[in-house]
């Protein structure tokens, strides 16, 4: 599929879609001084393959003097579905739409349609609910998926779109997707770069970002938990990781904010490309998870699934800030994942005919496995409005593992590891579980 060469291979316009006549495609071997400096120097990493322990970047002539200025055993390459523009069947932002309304008329009873907020545009940014009762707010667990931050990552939403598809097809005919849909609020945003994917599709095939200004900001460099916090984006307007002017500068990124906020997913899955990887908070160095919440752990559940590589950001690529899954993680303790799928060989613009029902079937485990999850070790509950806090204690301990903030709704639904706690609900009354075990789903009564 690659076309190794021994010297400088120029990219040019394919299929009407522009990409810098300088830029080259560029693959070494992968090491932590390299990663570093590529990060330092604000280059476009566009994946990394931890099988052969190579990184690949889109350099311009002057960042390729630099790389070689560093001594780095450089591997050229040229992979043609990188640089070309995607195969018409990937979906573009009226196709998204299109299918959502199809889907929708096609399941009524256990479908909502919903427009988050509009994209700088006024596009509408489209999410679809699956539930038994889906026209009603009810008091289950939320479990979020969504696409394309990223507008040339063009495989993303064609997982989203399988999911729905599979989860509704097979809702009265599959015991174990009829559980998930009675039990559960399946909320699903097929892509969310809608103004950037429609420049990719018309401008430039490997257009990253928004289109804020003609330069565009990376909307996962812009969400406010460490925001430019740790050199893990640019304030450069041309660089592919331009955080933005402010914090959730950009609508789509207040859209998701406000999204999030109202429906309390427990889990989240962001969909990238390309690497085949994993990736759960934090996105600085050297901030890590913590070892006695579940985020890890399933992270590496859903890895090993997978047959993906899982980490933090900073562990696995560079320190990347102001992303999406941080700010859930922090801001509305959410469990999220970034899963980065196809590899290196497959490049932003796979074959479709080729990898689409590959890619798609690859990854049904990962967020089936979250769906299975909300069965596994947990605290689950409704509490009175007298509570409005869980503190959990390794049982006979001091040291807190974590604290949870009840939603609004009184409900609770608190991921764990297996193992025995001591359970402290706070506000104006106070109630102690004590020595706890929590092997399966544990549901507190009041």
């Amino acid at each position: 599929m690659f076309n190794w060469k021994g010297s400088l291979l120029a990219l040019s316009l394919v299929s009407g879609a522009a990409i810098a006549a300088e830029a080259h495609i560029v693959r070494f071997d992968l090491t932590d001084s390299m990663k570093t400096f590529l990060r330092a120097n604000e280059f476009d990493i566009t994946g990394v393959n931890y099988k052969t322990m190579q990184i690949e970047a889109l350099l311009t002539d002057e960042e390729l003097d630099l790389i070689k200025q560093q001594k780095a055993n450089i591997r050229f390459s040229y992979p043609q579905n990188l640089a070309a523009a995607p195969s018409q069947e990937y979906k573009n932002p009226q196709e998204i739409e299109d299918f959502v309304h199809e889907v929708h008329a096609k399941y009524p009873d256990i479908t909502e349609e919903k427009v988050i907020g509009k994209s700088l545009e006024g596009r509408d940014i489209w999410a679809i609910k699956i539930s038994d009762n889906a026209k009603r707010d009810e008091i289950e667990p939320a479990v979020l998926v969504n696409a394309m931050h990223h507008a040339r990552e063009v495989m993303t939403p064609e997982i989203t779109t399988d999911m729905i598809d599979y989860l509704t097809s097979n809702y009265g005919q599959d015991p174990e997707v009829t559980k998930w849909v009675d039990s559960y609020e399946i909320w699903v945003i097929p892509m969310f770069n809608l103004d950037g994917n429609n420049k990719m599709w018309t401008e430039n095939s490997m257009w990253r970002k928004n289109t804020r200004n003609g330069y565009g900001v990376d909307l996962n460099r812009n969400y406010p938990t460490g925001w430019n916090s740790c050199k893990g984006s640019s304030a450069n307007t041309g660089a592919q990781d331009y955080r933005g002017t402010a914090p959730a500068s950009e609508p789509e990124t207040q859209a998701m904010m406000n999204f999030v906020a109202s429906i309390k997913p427990v889990f989240d899955i962001s969909y990238h490309s390309y690497s085949e990887i994993v990736i759960y908070p934090f996105g600085c160095r050297p901030n890590k998870t913590p070892t006695g919440q579940a985020v890890e752990s399933i992270g590496q559940e859903i890895g090993k699934k997978l047959d993906y590589k899982p980490g933090t950001a900073w562990e696995l690529l560079y320190n990347a800030d102001g992303g999406d899954i941080d700010w859930m993680y922090v801001e509305q303790q959410v469990i999220p994942f970034v899963i980065e799928v196809n590899s290196d060989w497959d490049g932003f613009h796979p074959d479709y005919k080729k990898m689409r029902n590959k890619t798609v079937l690859r990854n049904r485990p990962g967020w089936m496995h979250l769906l299975t999850r909300l069965e596994g070790p947990s605290l689950q509950g409704i509490a009175p409005k007298s509570y409005s806090m869980i503190k959990i204690f390794k049982a006979g301990e001091k040291t807190e593992v974590q604290s949870y903030k009840i939603n609004p709704d009184g409900s609770f639904y608190v991921i764990l590891k297996e193992g025995n706690y001591d359970f402290s609900f706070e506000g104006s009354a106070s109630r102690k579980l004590s020595n706890m075990s929590v092997k399966s789903k544990s549901v507190v009564k009041f």
